[in-house]
C-alpha cells in the first residue's frame, strides 16, 4: 500500500514549529531553577533569549510565567534584565501574575549590586497595576534614600508612575516633599533634573485642587530655585539642560540688573554643541527682554551667529527646525538679519523642504541694497530641475517685487519668465504679472504687450488661465484680439472644469462688453446663458446677478462691474499679527516648525484650562449664578475653536453635484414703464444701451428666455413656541453641532441700545433666555463677542443651535442656525431676529 501523500505545508513565522515547544521550554527552565551546577547561566541565556524572542513575535508564553521567575534568583544581570523585561510585559495585561513577582523584585531591590537594586525597582514601579501600588512604598522610600546616584534617578521617576498609578497613595506617602528635599540638596545633577521633571507634572495636575499644590508650584519659580538650579545648569545632561531653561523662562526678574545677571550666566550656552540647548537659551534671552526694546534688538544680533552657524553645521532635519526659529526671527526683525542673505542661498545638495524655507526668507530679508543679488540668485533656481522650488523661486521674485524694491528690474525679469517654454513657469508667471498690475497700473502697457502673444490655449492651470483672463478683461481696450479671445474660451465653456476660471471668465466678458460692446455682445450673450446653467453655485449666481443688473440700467452695471480703480497698496497677510505673537510666545516648539499655535494641533488633554482661539482672540467662559452658562472643553474638531468653519451644508453648490439652474421667464425682468436716468458711461455705444427697455436685454444678448406667469407668493412661515425649560449638555451640543448641516447664515443689525448694553454680555444671556433660548458658551473681547446658543421646540426633541458673532462698533451681529428640523430653520431665526432686535429696548 502506498504511503500517504505529505503536504507541502510549512509552520507559520509567527508560531513555534512545534505544538509542544512552549511545553519544553517550561521543562528545561524548572529544570534549571534550582541547578547551581557550572555553566548553568549560560543555559538559562539561551532558554530566556528563545522565550523573549517568541514574546517579541506575539506568541503566548505567559505559561513559563512561574518558571522565569524562579529562575531569576541569579546574580547575572543580563539574566536578570531578561526575566525583568518579560515580567514588565506580561503584568501589565495580566494582573494576577503580577503578583506572583512583588516578592522576588522587593527581594532584588535590597541587592547588593546598586545596578540590579535599580533595575529591579524600575521593574516594580512599571508593573502599572493598581492594587499592587502599597507593595511600591516601601521601596521607593529607600531607593529614594540609596546612597547609588543611579537608584535614587530610577526612584525619583518611580514616584512620578506611582502619581499616575494612584495619586492618593503617592500624596499621601508625602513623596513631594522629599522630592522638593532631593531637588535642592542632591549632588547628582541628574537626579536634580528628574525631580524637577516630576515636581513640575505632580504640583501641575495638583494646582487646580489643592491651594497648597498651587503655592509649591509658584516656589519653583522663585529666586533661590532658578538662581540654584542655573548656576549648576553646566552640570546638567542636555536634556536637563533645556528643562532648566524651560523653567527660567517663566521667571519674572524683579529688575534690569537680574536680567543681566542671568543673560551673563547663560552667556556660553549659546556656544553649546545641541541645538535644543541653544534654542532653549534663546528663548530665555528674548522673552526676558521683550521689555527692554534696545535690549531686545541686541539679543537679535548676539543670536544671529549661533543659529546661522547650526544651520550650516547639522543635518538636513535640525537645519529646517533651526531656521523655523530664525524664519520667526526674520519675520519680526528682518532689517538684522539683512546682510546675512546669501546664508540663505540653496545648496544644490539640501532637500526640497529646506529650500523652500529659505527661498520665504530671502523674500522676507531682501532691501534696496541687496534685492538685485537677491532677485539674479532666485532667477537661477527658475530653471531648477525640482519644479515645486522653481515655482516657488518665481513666486518669491514676484513677492519681492511687491515689497518696492527695484521694481524696474524685476519686472523684466518676470516678462522674461512669460517667454520661457516652459508650462510651469509660464504660469507662475502670468499670476504675478497680474498681481504686479494691481500694484503698479503703470507697467501695464509693457506687460500687455507680452501677454498678448501667450495663447490661451497652452495655458492649462486653473490659477494662470484665471489671471490671464483677468487681464484679458480689465486691459481689452489694449489688446486688440481680446474679445474675440474671450469669445472662443466662452465657446469652450463646457469643457472648462475650473469655477474659478468660469467666474473670472464672467465678469471679463462683462468687463470687455462695456468697453467694446460690438465685438463683445455675442460673447456676453453666450457667457450669461453659459453661466444660467451652470451646475455650480456660485456661477449660477454670479451670472444671475449680471444678468439682473443689466436688466435694471446698464449705466449701474458699468459703475458695478468696471469702476475706476485704485492700485493695489498692500496685500493681504496669510497671518494675523496675534497668532504670529502665540507662535512667538511658544518659541523653542513644534508650533515654530508647523508655523501654527499649539492649539490648533494638541489635544485637549495637553492643553490648559478651556479658551476659545480664533480670530476674536482669547476667549474665556464666562458664568454667573443666575444664568446657567455651561463649560465646554475643547478639542481638535471643537466647533468652538474656529468661528470660520467652513460650510459642511453646501449640498447642490459644489462642483460635480446634480444641481440644474431653473428656467427664468418674464418674471425676472422688470414691469416698470419708467426710463432710468442718463448717467455719463465712459463709452457712448454702452450709454446708448441703457435706455433700453428689459426686454431688449434678451434680444441684444441672444438669450431668448420664455415668458410664464409670475410666481405665487410665498407661503407664510409655520407657527413656532419653544420650550423655556430646554436642558442639553455640552458634549451632545458639539456632538450635533459637528454632525447637522448648515441651515441659515445671515447677517442681522443690533440696536444701538443693545450694542451699548453688551458692555455686560450677561445682560444679553438673561433677555434671551427670557425667550426660552438659552446660552451654553460665550466669550470674547469687546468689540467682537461671541455666544453658543441653543432652543427647544415645545412638546417636541427638536433642538435648534447658534453661534452668534457680534461686534458691537459696527452694531451688526452674524449667525448661523443648525437645526434637528431644518424645515422650521426660517421659523426659527425669524423668532430669534424679534427676541434679538429687542434687546436693549425694553
Amino acid at each position: 500500500m502506498a504511503p500517504p501523500a505529505q503536504t507541502n505545508r510549512s509552520p507559520s513565522p509567527s508560531q513555534p514549529s512545534g505544538k509542544s515547544e512552549v511545553t519544553d521550554l517550561k521543562s528545561q527552565l524548572r529544570q534549571l531553577a534550582g541547578s547551581r551546577l557550572p555553566g548553568v547561566d549560560d543555559s538559562k541565556r539561551e532558554l530566556f533569549k528563545k522565550v523573549i524572542s517568541y514574546m517579541t513575535i506575539g506568541i503566548d508564553v505567559s505559561s513559563v510565567f512561574g518558571e522565569m521567575v524562579m529562575c531569576s534568583a541569579t546574580s547575572d544581570i543580563v539574566l536578570k534584565k531578561m526575566c525583568y523585561l518579560y515580567v514588565g510585559n506580561y503584568a501589565k495585561v495580566n494582573p494576577d501574575l503580577a503578583l506572583l513577582t512583588i516578592n522576588f523584585l522587593q527581594r532584588d531591590c535590597k541587592d547588593e549590586d546598586p545596578m540590579i537594586r535599580g533595575l529591579a525597582l524600575r521593574s516594580l514601579s512599571s508593573l502599572n497595576v493598581a492594587n499592587l501600588v502599597e507593595y511600591l512604598v516601601g521601596p521607593l522610600n529607600a531607593g529614594l534614600k540609596d546612597s547609588n546616584s543611579y537608584v535614587r534617578i530610577v526612584a525619583v521617576i518611580g514616584v512620578l508612575k506611582l502619581y499616575h498609578i494612584s495619586v492618593t497613595t503617592c500624596i499621601d506617602a508625602d513623596f513631594p516633599a522629599v522630592l522638593k528635599h532631593l531637588l535642592l540638596t542632591d549632588k547628582d545633577a541628574q537626579v536634580v533634573a528628574n525631580c524637577l521633571l516630576a515636581l513640575q507634572e505632580i504640583w501641575n495636575g495638583e494646582a487646580s485642587t489643592s491651594e497648597e499644590a498651587l503655592k509649591e508650584r509658584e516656589a519653583l519659580l522663585s529666586k533661590p530655585v532658578i538662581y540654584y538650579l542655573l548656576n549648576r545648569i553646566k552640570e546638567f545632561s542636555e536634556w536637563a539642560q533645556c528643562l532648566v531653561l524651560d523653567l527660567a523662562v517663566k521667571y519674572v526678574p524683579a529688575d534690569s540688573s537680574e536680567i543681566f545677571d542671568i543673560m551673563n550666566l547663560l552667556e556660553d550656552r549659546l556656544q553649546h554643541a545641541n541645538g535644543a540647548v541653544v534654542l532653549a537659551t534663546a528663548k530665555v534671552f528674548l522673552h526676558m527682554t521683550l521689555s527692554m526694546t534696545d535690549v531686545h534688538q541686541q539679543v537679535y544680533e548676539r543670536i544671529k551667529a549661533p543659529l546661522l552657524t547650526l544651520v550650516s553645521s547639522g543635518s538636513p532635519e535640525q537645519s529646517y527646525a533651526v531656521l523655523s526659529h530664525l524664519h520667526l526671527l526674520v519675520m519680526r526683525a528682518p532689517y538684522v538679519f539683512s546682510s546675512d542673505y546669501k546664508h540663505f542661498y540653496c545648496q544644490y545638495n539640501e532637500p526640497s523642504y529646506v529650500k523652500k524655507l529659505k527661498l520665504e526668507m530671502l523674500t522676507a530679508v531682501a532691501n534696496e541694497s541687496s534685492t538685485y543679488e537677491i532677485v539674479t540668485e532666485l532667477c537661477e533656481y527658475a530653471a531648477n530641475v525640482d519644479i515645486p522650488i522653481a515655482r516657488e523661486s518665481i513666486r518669491a521674485v514676484g513677492k519681492i517685487a511687491l515689497q518696492q524694491y527695484d521694481v524696474n528690474a524685476i519686472v523684466d525679469r518676470l516678462l522674461q519668465f512669460l517667454e520661457m517654454e516652459k508650462d510651469y513657469v509660464t504660469a507662475e508667471a502670468l499670476v504675478l504679472v497680474k498681481d504686479l498690475l494691481r500694484k503698479y497700473p503703470q507697467w501695464s502697457h509693457d506687460c500687455i504687450a507680452v501677454v498678448g502673444n501667450i495663447s490661451s490655449q497652452n495655458v492649462q492651470e486653473p490659477k494662470a488661465k484665471a489671471a490671464l483672463i483677468w487681464m484679458l478683461g480689465e486691459y481689452s481696450q489694449d489688446m486688440s484680439d481680446a474679445p474675440y479671445i474671450l469669445e472662443s474660451l466662452t465657446e469652450n465653456w463646457d469643457e472648462e472644469h475650473s469655477a474659478e476660471v468660469r467666474l473670472h471668465l464672467l465678469t471679463a466678458v462683462m468687463k470687455c462688453f462695456f468697453k467694446r460692446p460690438p465685438e463683445t455682445q455675442k460673447a456676453l450673450g453666450a457667457a450669461l446663458a453659459a453661466g444660467l446653467a451652470d451646475f455650480h453655485q456660485d456661477v449660477h449666481d454670479r451670472a444671475l446677478f449680471y444678468y439682473r443688473l443689466l436688466q435694471h440700467n446698464v449705466t449701474v452695471a458699468e459703475r458695478v462691474v468696471n469702476p475706476p480703480k485704485q492700485a493695489v497698496s498692500v496685500f493681504a497677510d496669510t497671518q494675523s499679527s496675534e497668532v504670529k505673537d502665540r507662535i512667538f510666545d511658544e518659541f523653542n516648539s513644534l508650533s515654530v516648525v508647523y508655523q501654527k499655535p499649539s492649539y490648533m494641533f494638541t489635544d485637549k488633554e495637553h492643553r490648559g484650562p478651556f479658551e476659545f482661539s480664533d480670530e476674536l482672540g482669547n476667549l474665556a467662559i464666562r458664568t454667573e449664578s443666575d444664568v446657567p452658562v455651561h463649560v465646554v472643553e475643547a478639542n481638535d474638531k471643537d466647533l468652538l475653536l474656529g468661528t470660520s468653519e467652513k460650510e459642511e451644508s453646501r449640498g447642490s453648490g459644489t462642483n460635480g453635484s446634480a444641481y440644474t439652474a431653473p428656467l427664468y421667464d418674464n418674471s425676472l425682468l422688470s414691469t416698470a414703464t419708467q426710463v432710468q436716468p442718463e448717467l455719463p458711461i465712459s463709452n457712448p455705444a454702452a450709454a446708448g444701451l441703457s435706455s433700453q427697455s428689459s426686454l431688449a436685454i434678451d434680444d441684444l444678448l441672444g438669450l431668448g428666455l420664455p415668458a410664464s406667469p409670475a410666481p405665487s407668493p410665498a407661503p407664510a412661515l409655520p407657527s413656532l413656541k419653544l420650550n423655556a425649560g430646554a436642558v442639553l449638555d455640552p458634549g451632545t451640543f458639539q456632538q450635533k453641532w459637528r454632525q447637522l448641516p448648515i441651515c441659515l447664515s445671515e447677517e442681522l443689525s443690533v440696536s444701538p441700545q443693545g450694542a451699548a448694553a453688551l458692555t455686560t454680555p450677561q445682560a444679553l444671556l438673561r433677555h434671551m433666555q427670557g425667550h426660552s433660548i438659552h446660552c451654553i458658551a460665550s466669550g470674547g473681547q469687546s468689540p467682537n463677542l461671541k455666544f453658543f446658543f441653543f432652543a427647544q421646540k415645545a412638546e417636541e426633541s427638536s433642538i435648534f443651535l447658534i453661534e452668534c458673532k457680534i461686534n458691537t462698533s459696527s452694531a451688526k451681529t452674524q449667525i448661523t442656525i443648525k437645526a434637528d428640523d431644518q424645515s422650521m430653520s426660517q421659523a426659527f431665526s425669524t423668532l430669534f431676529q424679534s427676541a434679538l432686535s429687542r434687546f436693549g429696548t425694553s
